[in-house]
């Protein structure tokens, strides 16, 4: 049983950080009931679990929320709810009726977890926008360059899930703790933008005392060091190097051969290039594989850069279980871990719908009524 093995949450079907903070509590051990829109339900249930690894742990119910009835039992579910996530933009749920001073005033004990790019408010918050735009305008893009090369995208996981997802579910982990003490909900506005600017405090903060510069690709952690970087080896892989501290950089010159040399100090930026170019040739003349003995499991501050289909397989990983393969699809399992509340994945992802009668059998409603509100059209 997780840590929130107890706690009900309502999660409006979304995209992207919002059902990241839902498998995030749901992995946690919150009973997540997942409202997804009537029109997304098939009137056969595809075989197999659904695809999006996103939703896992969760149950779904089909709900016309364009119907009074659908929005009806959307509020007597807030009754019963400890939290409810969010993902429109801003005033959408509102205008269905469902916005937080409704939500409260039938639950105030509620927390109502909001996750949107912008925020609520601000003069572009009911503006459009997608990951790359939030970490854009919070500053954390520009420095995601090579010198001299244009900003690279880090997937979405800055935005979407970091700044986003992890936040949302963090603050709604902060609310429900208050709560215990004040007995009373609260709205948590989480906001992309917002989240990329916080991640981003340590960079910040060396910008302001001189040590980082705004010129992509010359400073410690942007590729700029010869010691904090991925280096092509023979085989064409590739190896990831982190020898910050000077400990560690004299085991990478140790290991690479260079330390019997005369060499530039190791904080001298004007050698850093050179230095760079030294140890891209040394890394070229060995596989990833004769690297990883030579290095895997030393001080160097070193690991081989494998994809997604390398990665879990590693004997680390695998010793870690930080992989596991349930209804047959193999996915990251839960973390963080617990010594005595063990996080688990709780069900596969759910088809839209699949679980309508199930679920809204074990929120208090009577077969009757779900029976009703199928004939009305407000459930599917």
């Amino acid at each position: 049983m997780g840590p929130l093995s107890g706690i009900k949450i309502l999660e409006f079907a979304g995209i992207g950080p919002g059902p990241f903070a839902a498998m995030m509590l749901s992995d946690m051990g919150a009973d997540v009931l997942r409202l997804d829109r009537a029109g997304a339900v098939n009137d056969v249930l595809p075989d197999g679990p659904a695809g999006d690894l996103l939703n896992r742990g969760r149950r779904s119910i089909g709900l016309d929320l364009k119907h009074p009835e659908g929005v009806a039992t959307a509020l007597r579910l807030v009754e019963g709810a400890d939290a409810l996530i969010e993902g429109f933009r801003p005033g959408v749920m509102e205008r269905l009726g469902l916005g937080p001073d409704v939500c409260l005033e039938r639950n105030p004990r509620l927390v109502y977890g909001r996750m949107t790019g912008w925020g609520q408010e601000g003069p572009i918050a009911h503006s459009a926008g997608h990951d790359i735009n939030y970490i854009a305008l919070a500053g954390a893009l520009a420095p995601m360059a090579r010198k001299g090369g244009k900003p690279t995208a880090p997937l979405n996981l800055v935005g979407d899930f970091g700044g986003g997802g992890m936040l949302l579910a963090f603050g709604m982990a902060c609310a429900l703790v208050e709560r215990g003490a004040s007995g009373k909900g609260q709205v948590v506005d989480a906001a992309m933008v917002d989240g990329a600017a916080v991640l981003m405090t340590m960079i910040y903060g060396m910008r302001q005392v001189g040590f980082w510069s705004d010129e992509p690709g010359t400073n410690l952690l942007d590729t700029g060091a010869h010691f904090y970087d991925t280096f092509e080896t023979s085989d064409g892989k590739f190896v990831s190097i982190g020898s910050i501290e000077p400990q560690f950089y004299a085991e990478l010159l140790e290991k690479t051969g260079l330390s019997g040399e005369d060499l530039p100090r190791q904080m001298d930026r004007e050698q850093w290039p050179a230095m760079k170019d030294r140890l891209t040739a040394i890394f070229k003349t060995k596989s990833r594989d004769e690297w990883c003995a030579i290095m895997e499991g030393s001080d160097v501050c070193f690991a081989p850069v494998l994809d997604m289909g390398e990665a879990p397989s590693h004997p680390h990983l695998a010793a870690r279980k930080t992989f596991v393969e349930e209804w047959g699809r193999l996915q990251p399992a839960p973390a963080p871990r617990f010594s005595r509340t063990e996080p688990r994945i709780q069900r596969p992802s759910p088809h839209p719908g699949q679980h309508t009668a199930e679920g809204l059998a074990d929120w208090g409603f009577e077969a009757e009524e779900i029976a009703k509100l199928r004939e009305a059209g407000a459930v599917r």
